[in-house]
């Protein structure tokens, strides 16, 4: 049965903060008990804090104290946007920021935006994110971002002449384009914030049993279920990608089993991570053409 390495490391966090999108269930969750356990003080983003205080009951207090919970709905700017403000409030140092919600393959919707949901969720709502705790991840570094994508990227393709997707719509090719999108964001976030101490990473979990296949059917479930990793052996790559220290000084590639990986075609186009870059800037209303590593 395919599954990747359980990272083992003796690295420590103590002092170090950590924000995590998406904490309240699957590799999320997952992902902070094993920083909580290295010391880390914990951020959670979650969209229900009801949920989310569930999941507090079942994550260990270590020595970073209690992990702090905040609500964030990444289907909504002004919720990014709130969310930032209050990390920013109470954090000069962000030592790791770890992209890792969304949703998958789901029926069309639109954000609050009026953005296509999968792409506004599983990108642009971590872009703008990214963005507005870049002064608080460069102030700590060495730093580190790391976008959970999927080898769901190696199928998509950016519609740019339709990012929406008003037509043709399938569930599919949304999420396959969102996928690629984290892919291409992690590149370009990787040449702008060149020297600067912060590295990033997109990373593959693998096919995990989590709450993202709600909107799939049965059949589908028990084809993938002799491939279906845990939430814990689905968090490995994210933790390598986040402790490894000969990830260090490096930035921009794809990962998956706990080990760098070439991504598609597609992904390694830095022709189109500049206009995704450009786009996405216009679309959650940033100032054009802003460039991270000349800040």
């Amino acid at each position: 049965m395919p599954w990747n390495p359980m990272y083992r490391s003796e690295a420590r966090l103590d002092g170090k903060t950590v924000v995590i999108t998406g904490a309240n269930s699957g590799v999320g969750k997952e992902t902070a008990r094993d920083l909580g356990r290295r010391g880390a003080r914990l951020i959670l983003g979650v969209r229900s804090l009801e949920r989310g205080e569930a999941a507090l009951r079942e994550l260990p207090v270590g020595a970073g104290g209690k992990p702090l919970l905040l609500q964030l709905d990444l289907a909504s700017l002004e919720s990014v946007r709130c969310f930032a403000a209050a990390v920013r409030q109470r954090e000069p140092k962000v030592h790791l920021l770890i992209n890792n919600a969304g949703v998958m393959a789901c029926p069309r919707a639109e954000t609050a935006d009026g953005f296509e949901l999968q792409l506004g969720t599983n990108h642009l709502g971590h872009f703008l994110l990214t963005h507005l705790l870049l002064d608080q991840l460069r102030a700590a570094a060495p730093a580190r971002v790391i976008n959970l994508s999927s080898l769901a990227h190696t199928r998509g393709q950016m519609h740019f002449d339709d990012l929406m997707l008003t037509k043709g719509y399938t569930k599919w090719k949304a999420y396959y384009q969102s996928k690629l999108a984290n892919v291409l964001f992690t590149r370009e976030l990787a040449r702008r914030l060149a020297g600067s101490g912060v590295t990033t990473y997109a990373v593959h979990p693998g096919v995990v049993r989590t709450e993202l296949w709600r909107h799939q059917g049965g059949w589908l479930r028990a084809l993938l279920r002799p491939v279906v990793r845990s939430p814990e052996q689905g968090a490995q790559t994210t933790l390598y990608c986040a402790l490894a220290p000969e990830l260090e000084t490096v930035s921009g590639r794809y990962y998956a089993d706990c080990k760098e990986t070439q991504p598609s075609r597609r992904a390694q186009s830095d022709e189109d991570a500049a206009r995704l870059w450009a786009v996405s800037e216009r679309l959650v209303g940033l100032p054009a053409a802003t460039d991270p590593g000349t800040q």
